[in-house]
């Protein structure tokens, strides 16, 4: 192809722009691989010890569905909402910390190719986790997934999710403080209490329609029907929950940019 009209083509994005980011957020991950990786992988895999194993024997099947294997879907969102957050808003806080994040603003780089370089990279991140803790999980329990193509899918929509949750909460955070508040105190007992380790349907029914408002229900149920096909809410419910709170960080991200909410002061 001639050389000036190889010049005449642009993309409608900065490709060079989002890799730079994306590659540089990734050997961060690689630099910490024990903190980043090997660490949630072992948490979880003592979960899977202490509640699969000890535990496990003597709850019993629940929809029909041994206890080990009942929880693999809850334990496997747990890590990956919190690794989701803490990768994305550590991304995002540390150019801030140390004001590096002047020069990408001022760079020719537009708000939507950072945020994909950012968020791209932490959703990368935890899905790779998943993976891992789904590879782990072989190791306890047998397990079957029945609709692989849908835990693929909430499994990649979950984590930029949340990603973009986490960008948010970093851009909010004005110290290393603030990164650790909501995760451990709001999504972690959210999650918890989200169905991680029992099916809402056991509560009374007064605390089932209370668990309802809790949004980590919506995800943990339709992550675990595409493993075992049950479902404590309708897995379209499920899915349109996500994709509504993914819409609502994405509108919440684009008005940080536009008003310069603790990027520009």
């Amino acid at each position: 192809m001639n050389t000036s009209i190889r010049r005449s083509i642009r993309w409608p994005m900065n490709v060079y722009a989002i890799r730079a980011i994306y590659r540089f957020e990734m050997a961060r991950t690689f630099r910490t691989l024990m903190q980043s990786i090997a660490s949630p992988v072992l948490s979880t895999s003592l979960y899977f010890i202490v509640f699969g194993a000890a535990i496990g024997s003597r709850v019993g099947a629940i929809d029909g569905i041994s206890y080990a294997a009942f929880i693999i879907p809850g334990l496997i969102m747990l890590s990956l909402l919190n690794e989701s957050i803490s990768n994305a808003s550590f991304g995002i806080y540390m150019p801030k910390f140390t004001g590096t994040i002047y020069e990408v603003l001022s760079a020719p780089v537009s708000y939507v190719e950072i945020v994909l370089g950012y968020v791209g990279a932490a959703a990368s991140k935890s899905i790779i986790l998943g993976v891992l803790i789904l590879i782990t999980a072989r190791l306890f329990v047998a397990y079957d997934i029945a609709h692989p193509l849908w835990m693929i899918g909430f499994l990649i929509l979950t984590a930029v999710t949340f990603s973009l949750f986490g960008f948010i909460i970093g851009i909010w955070a004005d110290g290393f403080e603030k990164l650790q508040i909501v995760p451990m105190l709001i999504v972690t007992p959210l999650t918890f209490l989200g169905g991680s380790f029992y099916s809402i349907g056991m509560l009374p029914p007064l605390w089932q329609k209370i668990a309802l408002f809790n949004p980590v229900v919506y995800l943990i149920s339709g992550f675990r029907w595409s493993f075992y096909g049950v479902a404590d809410v309708s897995v379209g419910v499920s899915l349109g929950m996500t994709l509504l709170f993914m819409l609502i960080c994405l509108a919440v991200i684009a008005r940080i940019f536009k008003t310069g909410y603790k990027l520009k002061n």
